[in-house]
Formats: structure tokens, sequence, C-alpha cells
């Protein structure tokens, strides 16, 4: 529970050059710290408004990606667009951007064409593989980063009984990329206040994914693969559950609470270093306790004796979690097709409100809002932008 309704970043501004994922997740942690957050889409508004669940025309997806920034549809391909775009420059202090390298450069908005506006911004640019470098150009979703750095074919291996990598649909890198970027934008507002300087920011997707991979690429450098504890299912009478008795005090209350004479006997199973080697036959053990109970009583069992155990979960049962609920980790987020639950960035902070947004934006539906405040465009000077094409094709608000 916040003790204090203030915004940490509040009074700073960034501009959110973003698409997809990565980038607008980063940029609307900005926007829960208190930064006003002006999202910059095309006129008919980003990609990820149309990805589903869509209701009433209205993306689920892109809400929780966006919720809390006010939107300003321009058409990039409009010198007048670009030019509004540099006289925000001058009052603003991050811009967020995960176009391909080159892209913004080619716009008239890179780095140092902006920097020259205005030397205190802090410029973060997320992309694939970098901003520098024989791959950089290269097209780089959050899945093709997953099988090049090593993360996939890592999971098929814990997995145990694969021999390809699974699919997936879980967007790791992006999340890691859009955490990372914010940590990093943190830190270098922080060296402004010393220095008074802003700077460059570079975020590539695979430096997150290996950042990730903490464990594996030390083994690779110095061993070969070595079996490992992989915490996975195990059957129970109506299912399956997880159990992870990582440390010997786990191992040793998991021993008296099964009374499974393996657990006692067998040399491979004295040590954690030797438990780890023989983890799989430790839980094919383990299983012939948890197969004589339902989940409800071995979770109850496993709860008291202290022992780290779970049930598998669909997302929407999180959702419902009482407890998920007291800790204040979802928000309600609503647009125009009504409200819905948000997910709240991960942390609390006993001196500041960083809950996300309210407010989801409608393409373009800050328009007039932002260029008036921070502009200080008159009506008429807006509706001149406005027949000059920089709007597209987007009525005035």
């Amino acid at each position: 529970m916040q003790e204090n309704s203030s915004k940490p970043l509040e009074g700073l501004r960034v501009l959110d050059f973003t698409i997809m994922i990565a980038g607008p997740y980063c940029a609307r942690l900005l926007a829960d710290v208190g930064a006003e957050v002006i999202k910059i889409e095309p006129p008919e508004g980003e990609e990820m408004r149309l990805r589903a669940p869509v209701r009433e025309g209205q993306s689920a997806y892109f809400g929780q990606l966006n919720a809390g920034k006010k939107s300003l549809a321009l058409d990039l391909k409009s010198p007048e667009a670009i030019r509004l775009v540099h006289r925000m420059v001058e009052s603003t202090d991050v811009l967020v951007e995960n176009f391909r390298p080159g892209v913004m450069e080619r716009l008239g908005l890179g780095y140092e064409a902006l920097r020259r506006i205005n030397p205190r911004l802090v410029y973060c640019s997320i992309s694939g593989y970098g901003q520098t470098g024989s791959q950089a150009e290269r097209a780089a979703y959050a899945m093709i980063v997953h099988a090049e750095s090593g993360f996939d074919l890592a999971l098929a291996r814990y997995a145990g009984d694969r021999d390809r990598p699974a699919a997936g649909a879980v967007f790791v890198a992006d999340i890691l990329g859009g955490i990372f970027g914010f940590s990093a934008i943190q830190t270098a507002l922080v060296q402004r206040a010393r220095t008074g300087e802003g700077q460059r920011i570079d975020v590539a997707l695979m430096d997150c994914m290996l950042n990730l991979l903490v464990y594996e690429l030390q083994e690779a450098q110095f061993s070969r693969p070595m079996p490992r504890p992989t915490y996975g299912p195990v059957r129970v009478k109506d299912g399956d559950i997880l159990i992870a008795p990582v440390s010997a005090r786990n191992f040793e209350a998991l021993r008296d609470l099964t009374k499974l004479p393996e657990l006692v006997s067998d040399s491979r199973f004295k040590s954690v270093s030797s438990r780890g080697t023989n983890w799989a036959a430790m839980m094919a053990i383990i299983e012939q306790w948890t197969m004589q109970h339902t989940a409800d009583e071995c979770l109850a069992a496993l709860d008291k004796a202290g022992i780290p155990s779970a049930r598998f979960r669909h997302p929407s049962e999180a959702l419902d979690d009482a407890n998920l609920a007291d800790r204040g980790a979802f928000a309600p987020i609503a647009d125009s097709a009504g409200e819905f639950k948000g997910v709240n960035a991960p942390w609390r902070m006993s001196g500041a409100d960083t809950r996300i947004g309210h407010e989801i934006p409608a393409i373009g539906g800050h328009r007039d809002h932002v260029l008036a405040r921070v502009l200080r465009m008159s009506p008429n000077e807006i509706a001149d932008v406005v027949a000059s094409g920089a709007f597209g094709s987007s009525r005035p608000r």
C-alpha cells in the first residue's frame, strides 16, 4: 500500500516513438512513475491497436502496454511533422524509440540531430542487435533473439523429453528489453543531474537474453553440460504440481514428510550437489508419494512442512487470486470499450505511487492538448498545421 501519492518522475517529459512490446513497455513504466509520456504514432494508429484480444475495436493487449500515455498521431513523412517534433524536443527529457537502426536518422530524428537541439536529452534506442555492427539492421523480434541467444535450446535441454526446441509465444526478450531500457534511463537521468548532459542509450534484445543465461554461459566456457535440478511437473492423483526442494533443509523436510526409504538410503541423494546431478531420479521417487494424494492434499502437507510447492495455474486463475489483489498486482485501466484489469509494475515504493495509469489513449486523442500546452500553439496555429498534412488524414481534436 502506497504511503505517499507522489510520482517520482513527475514533471519529466518523454517522447515515445515505439511500437510492438519492448519500447512501449519501457515507456509505460516511465508513465507509471509519473513522467508525461507522449506516444507518437502514425495517423492510423500503432499496429498493436489491432492485436487480440479486441473488444469493440479496442485492443486490451495494446492497452496493457500503453495505459497512462498521451497520444499524438503524426505523419512523419511530413516535413511539418518533423518540425513539430524538433520543437517538442526542446522541452523533452527522454526519447524512447525501437525502430530498426537508421530509421530515426533518416527521418531527421536521430540522436545527433536532436542532441544539437537539446543537449540534456536522454535518448534510448531498443533494438534486436544494437545500433552498431554487422547485425544491427537485421529484423529481430523476441523469438528470433530467443533462438540465437541459446535460450530456446537451454529450455529444451532442461525439459529432458525433447530433441527439438518447443514453440513459444511469451516474449521474454521484449519485456527484458523494456525493463533494462527503463533502468538505464533512470541511471542516465541521475548522471544528467550531476553533469547537465544527456546521452544515448543502446539496448539490444540479444544482450538482454544473454544476461538471462547467468549459469548457461559460464557452463559453456568451463565444463561439459551437466545434469541440473529442473523444476517440472510432479504427478498427483488428479493432475500435476511443482515441488522445489532446493535447499538442504527443504530436502530434509521432504524426506521426513514422505518417509520414502530411498531418500534416506540412496547415496545419490546424500548432498545438495549429488541431488542436483540425480534430480530426475529423485523426483521420480518422490512421485511414489505424491501419486497417492490429490493436489490439494499434497500442497497442504508440503506447505505445512515448509517445502516450496505450487499448483500449475491458468493465467485466468492468477487474475482472480485474492493474494495478488491484496498486494495490488492489478489496477483498473480503461479505453472506449470499457474497463479491465491492467498489471502494475512489479515493485511497490513506500514514498511514491507507481500504479499503471488508468486511461488508454485513443489515436491522436491528445493532439490539441499536447500542442497547446507543450508548444503554446493557438487553435488557429493548430488548424494551419492540420492543413499542412502533419497529422495525415486525422481530424481536428
